[in-house]
């Protein structure tokens, strides 16, 4: 098996058509080579095999369907025709069936990186959340876990990242990335929800006014450590100044954070009342609605706010 998908893998890397101008001497090298690959595979399942690596390279993607489809009824569980399937329906937009066959192939080998990448192209595809098929996964899979993270972190979807390692025993490798997601994750919240500054001034923080409450705020938004003092400190924000969505946005977050998700809820919903053209802070409080909504199993509410986000 290790060599079919490895076989897969290369064919992936020169023709498939998100690289459509790789060169045709590369892939007649590849084509040359994989023979060795498949030595242990019948003669109909390579004849099958290979031409519908053939016909995705020239995207006649119904044609490559049908071949693959064979190979799928001679050999039910292998894994890297599954995984084809699902990039061939993705590619057509057929999202069902590619989430069936990606998660086929994951759940067959689920510490492969490409199967991983592919089931998460899907879900985003989708405007989907990774949580709707947890339940389908082998979820305690450590590595598994990891190479999701990996994905969302170079997605850029930090906040997805940095649930996939929750709760695992992560690895030295892990850890480094961690600690990469929580960086992103501070960087990301200083340009989302920056505080208002004058030129050569710094803010105050006697909490006298809304500029001092946001610096204190987004300090303790950006550290991370010590979530009940900044419960405690939007909590007094939103009393002192109940029409600044800022504070009501910072103690959803906070509700998040202490697992208090319909609290966080209705929170984050009135913070959406105040905002008045800050596309910004609006996007920062729909981010924050999509993990709530997931949290409590509403995941049509969950995808409402995520196509929200642009």
């Amino acid at each position: 098996m290790k060599k079919l998908i490895f076989l897969g893998v290369l064919f992936g890397v020169f023709v498939t058509p998100r690289l459509v101008h790789a060169q045709e001497n590369q892939e007649l090298e590849v084509e040359q080579s994989s023979e060795v690959f498949l030595e242990e595979y019948s003669d109909t399942f390579q004849e099958n095999f290979f031409e519908g690596l053939k016909q995705m390279g020239i995207r006649n993607y119904d044609r490559a369907i049908t071949y693959f489809l064979e190979c799928k009824r001679l050999q039910p569980q292998n894994t890297v025709v599954s995984f084809e399937l699902a990039k061939f329906h993705l590619y057509d937009e057929q999202f069902i069936r590619a989430q069936e066959y990606a998660l086929e192939a994951l759940n067959g080998e689920p510490e492969n990186y490409w199967y991983a990448e592919t089931l998460v192209d899907v879900i985003d595809a989708k405007k989907s959340v990774i949580e709707e098929v947890k339940g389908e996964l082998p979820w305690s899979n450590v590595e598994l876990r990891g190479n999701l993270a990996e994905i969302y972190y170079l997605n850029e979807d930090y906040l997805t990242a940095k649930t996939m390692l929750k709760g695992i025993k992560t690895s030295k490798k892990q850890e480094y990335l961690e600690s990469k997601i929580n960086d992103s994750i501070a960087q990301q919240k200083r340009e989302l929800v920056p505080v208002a500054k004058k030129e050569g001034v710094v803010p105050s923080q006697d909490l006298n006014s809304v500029e001092g409450f946001k610096s204190k705020i987004e300090t303790l938004l950006i550290t991370g450590f010590d979530n009940d003092n900044l419960l405690e400190t939007t909590e007094e924000a939103m009393e002192r100044f109940p029409s600044q969505p800022y504070f009501y946005y910072a103690n959803g977050t906070a509700l998040n954070k202490a697992l208090k998700y319909k609290d966080a809820i209705d929170i984050l919903e009135t913070a959406l009342d105040y905002i008045i053209d800050d596309t910004a802070l609006e996007h920062a409080v729909y981010k924050e609605l999509v993990n709530a909504y997931t949290a409590t199993n509403n995941t049509s509410k969950a995808n409402m706010y995520l196509s929200k986000i642009k």
